[in-house]
């Protein structure tokens, strides 16, 4: 049985070490002595034009381009980074204004200008790419630019999250001579401007960086390269680390195997556990004939039972989740236990049978076998087991890896399907925002026009984020009366790393991005 505070009690101090070793008591030789960083992960890039992707591709981005805006660490609202200074000129929160250090430069040595930055967040809006980041520019109108320098940044309504937008790496600026106006760049090269640039890239294998000495921003590099390998599962990965072929894991641990690294009395390996925003979720398709309709998915939100989940699955590594706002964020509220209270198969039943539904309804449950984890097809299969259970759902499963995933779910092909979300920015806007609309970030459409026309644009008002709690409130009570999204867990963000690495503790961004630049290896105490 998993021993919840014995796990706590080593990360807690697996963490202080690292945090005291993060304060000078180790020594750093040549950062190059040993070759690069080597860092896994179960999350590879889908394209590497920041224009083509709203999802884990993000993680190279961050590290190889510049945005306005970022997070330097220990910094929980977005900072200057190419920008030398920005924010709004009004009180509307409508007009947003970011002056550019001077001197920029991508890495082959163009000029980084406003223009470019105008040309990079026009171009996402222009190509407007399925499974693209356009949608987070909504509250956008127009860019202009003043100079060599300036960008003005008009909404077209008050928004006080578009800073965060701006520090995602959605809004990485690119070359204009190097990334076309209408389309998407399909080669394997990158020219940013971030700590790294791109030496290398082979799909699905691994990606190789190197510091970028033209690089100007807040990060200050503590080593000079970095490799990511990209692996299938997390088993793999594991047995990587152990056999001492990376030095890092990130993103991808199954439960299983961050349970045998802290019980496992290894003195090469440490584990660091950190908070996590990411949630899993099912969307029910409104053009299926079962899944579009109401008494269908109440009857799946009342029988789910996310306890059995987080414990028989994830092994208590991760938190059932009520709401599609996460626990931690200003906000965050409770509906589906509220509304739904424990599983209960009798409310379930009358739910169907109120509308109308006597007989057992056939539904098809799609997942991604290369996307959120091992543990995602058995988390399936426990959605199946607990559905049939019931007596009142026949379920199938269905699965293909995620680049055919993407494209599928944006067809509106699957009944129901599982997704995963690591947040743009820490706020519960951005857990809500990308979900509704006629253009989402899911490939389905959800009308909600309570939320969309009146209760985001109150809150997006609002800079006081505190002050935004009972329009966010009223927001996710919506979508428990819908049941569109079905919220099931809340992550948390395991590290594992060879004892000689510092940093880990200190690499994740409030987004939970790692920042490459923080890892460094320590060579004696």
């Amino acid at each position: 049985m998993f021993n919840r505070n014995r796990f706590l009690r080593r990360v807690a101090a697996i963490a202080s070490l690292s945090l005291v070793a993060g304060c000078s008591l180790l020594s750093d030789d040549d950062p190059d002595s040993q070759g690069p960083i080597v860092v896994g992960t179960t999350s590879a890039p889908s394209t590497l034009d920041p224009a083509g992707a709203w999802d884990g591709s993000w993680e190279l981005y961050r590290n190889i381009f510049q945005t306005l805006l970022a997070y330097p660490n220990g910094a929980t609202t977005p900072q200057p980074d190419a920008a030398e200074s920005c924010s709004f000129t009004d009180s509307t929160s409508r007009t947003y204004r970011c002056k550019l250090r001077a001197g920029l430069k991508f890495a082959d040595g163009d000029p980084l200008t406003a223009e470019a930055v105008r040309y990079s967040i026009d171009r996402i809006r222009a190509i407007d790419a399925p499974g693209g980041p356009a949608g987070l520019l909504g509250s956008l109108d127009r860019v202009r630019t003043s100079g060599d320098r300036e960008i003005v940044f008009h909404l077209n309504q008050p928004d006080a999250t578009f800073p965060f937008v701006l520090a995602t790496p959605a809004m990485s600026i690119v070359d204009p001579d190097d990334y076309p106006r209408g389309s998407l760049r399909e080669d394997s090269s990158v020219h940013g401007s971030g700590p790294y640039e791109l030496e290398s890239y082979e799909e699905g294998d691994k990606a190789v960086l190197v510091r970028n000495d033209t690089y100007q921003g807040f990060a200050e590099p503590k080593n000079d390269a970095v490799t990511i390998r990209y692996f299938k599962d997390s088993a793999g990965m594991v047995k990587a680390l152990k056999d001492r072929q990376i030095d890092v894991t990130y993103r991808g641990l199954a439960a299983d195997d961050i349970l045998a690294l802290q019980e496992h009395d290894d003195e090469e390996l440490q584990l660091v556990d950190g908070t996590g925003t990411d949630i899993s979720y099912l969307v029910f398709n409104p053009k299926d004939p079962w899944a579009r309709q109401p008494a269908v998915r109440k009857a799946v939100a009342q029988i789910v039972d996310r306890g059995a989940i987080a414990h028989k699955v994830y092994k208590d590594t991760v938190d059932p989740l009520y709401s599609m706002v996460p626990k931690g964020l200003t906000g965050h509220a409770t509906g589906f236990f509220d509304d739904y209270g424990d599983p209960s198969v009798p409310k379930a039943r009358k739910i169907l049978s109120d509308a109308g539904i006597t007989r057992p309804v056939p539904l098809t449950l799609w997942y991604t076998t290369d996307r959120y984890g091992s543990e995602t097809a058995l988390m399936f299969r426990e959605l199946k087991r607990q559905l049939e259970d019931s007596g009142l759902f026949t379920i199938t499963l269905k699965s293909r890896p995620w680049k055919s995933y993407v494209v599928g779910y944006q067809k509106g092909e699957y009944p129901v399907f599982g997704r995963g979300w690591f947040p743009d920015f820490p706020d519960a806007d951005n857990f809500i925002a990308p979900f509704v609309g006629e253009h989402n970030a899911l490939g389905t459409p959800y009308p909600a026009k309570e939320i969309t026309d009146r209760l985001l644009p109150h809150a997006r008002a609002e800079s006081d984020r505190a002050r935004t709690v009972k329009d966010l409130e009223a927001a996710q009570q919506i979508m428990v009366d819908d049941a569109r999204l079905l919220p099931l867990w809340q992550g948390r963000q395991f590290v594992a790393a060879s004892v000689d690495i510092s940093g880990g503790e200190q690499a994740l961004d409030p987004s939970t991005i790692m920042m490459m630049w923080m890892l460094h290896r320590k060579t004696s105490w």
